[in-house]
């Protein structure tokens, strides 16, 4: 008879999928595996190998030998305000530029066609751009050549291999990148919130000081470091457009010298641990700096 009792059902523990599930790792969580296994090759790694080979000087000795070099070299680290002069201006005009177009191509009909015009320098490159100002902005560039027939000036003026020519080349090819950011949070922002000031009479200025400002500031700060460092990496303008020896011996140059000219692979990293750090300092100031204009939740944005 007791072979005929029926048995217990026996009781299963969760799969190692639900318990993978339970803590998170479910199968849309494993597909973020490839892209962190990418960022580790090409991002941690070069890295961590390039600021632990910053501190094996060429010649030994002084493990920061490197940095005291830098440091104790005008012509090194003058490079930082080189760059600093030209990267900060840039960022400014093109982010000034951007709001108020942003502003007028977001009540456009044709706002895709002229936005597609407004980015095409972002097609181009920034060598081409550069070459087109050799020949635009040049001594026997069009540019002159046409002030010059009509009297204006009586000999070329000096547009490139200058501060002016890189800056140029800079707003160029950083306003498309700037612009875009803008018009995505222009046009994320509720028009009801500026109609209801409207009603209650506030004027244009008024409306963007106290309505669109305090809104827009985040994505400002954002916009403003990823376009700072952006222009801060500048190399091939610094070299075809301006004073490679001179007034834009940017950073970026610096390290280039120092790996392929005097192949102290040791040196330029040292130069390129020192680049990241000066523009890690600045995103790190702007992105603190954006609360003192509005601290609550960004809640007159659409979605």
């Amino acid at each position: 008879m007791d072979a005929l009792a029926p048995t217990a059902p026996v009781e299963h523990g969760p799969s190692l999928r639900q318990r993978l599930a339970a803590r998170g790792f479910d199968a849309v969580t494993l597909l973020v595996i490839p892209a962190a296994i990418f960022s580790l090759l090409l991002f941690v790694y070069p890295f961590a190998f390039g600021f632990i080979l910053s501190f094996e000087p060429k010649a030994g000795g002084d493990w920061l030998a490197n940095y005291k070099r830098f440091f104790s070299d005008p012509f090194l680290y003058d490079t930082i305000g080189n760059t600093l002069r030209l990267a900060i201006p840039v960022t400014l005009l093109n982010l000034l530029l951007a709001v108020p177009i942003a502003f007028r191509v977001r009540l456009m009909r044709r706002q895709r066609l002229l936005t597609t015009i407004l980015v095409l320098p972002i097609t181009l490159g920034t060598v081409l751009v550069a070459e087109g100002l050799l020949n635009y902005l040049g001594p026997q560039g069009w540019f002159n050549r046409t002030l010059m027939t009509f009297g204006l000036i009586s000999q070329p003026l000096k547009l490139v291999h200058n501060y002016w020519g890189v800056f140029a080349s800079l707003v160029i090819t950083g306003f498309p990148f700037t612009f875009l950011l803008t018009l995505s949070y222009v046009t994320g922002i509720d028009p009801a919130l500026e109609q209801a000031a409207a009603t209650l009479g506030a004027s244009a200025w008024q409306r963007f000081r106290h309505v669109y400002l305090p809104l827009l500031m985040p994505g400002f700060a954002i916009t403003f470091c990823l376009s700072f460092v952006q222009a801060f990496s500048v190399f091939p303008s610094a070299v075809l457009l301006g004073e490679p020896a001179g007034i834009t011996r940017v950073i970026s140059i610096a390290a280039a010298t120092a790996a392929f000219e005097e192949y102290d692979y040791s040196m330029a990293s040292a130069i390129a641990m020192i680049m990241g750090f000066v523009q890690l300092a600045i995103v790190v100031a702007v992105l603190a700096s954006r609360g003192l204009f509005y601290r609550g939740p960004a809640s007159g944005a659409k979605g």
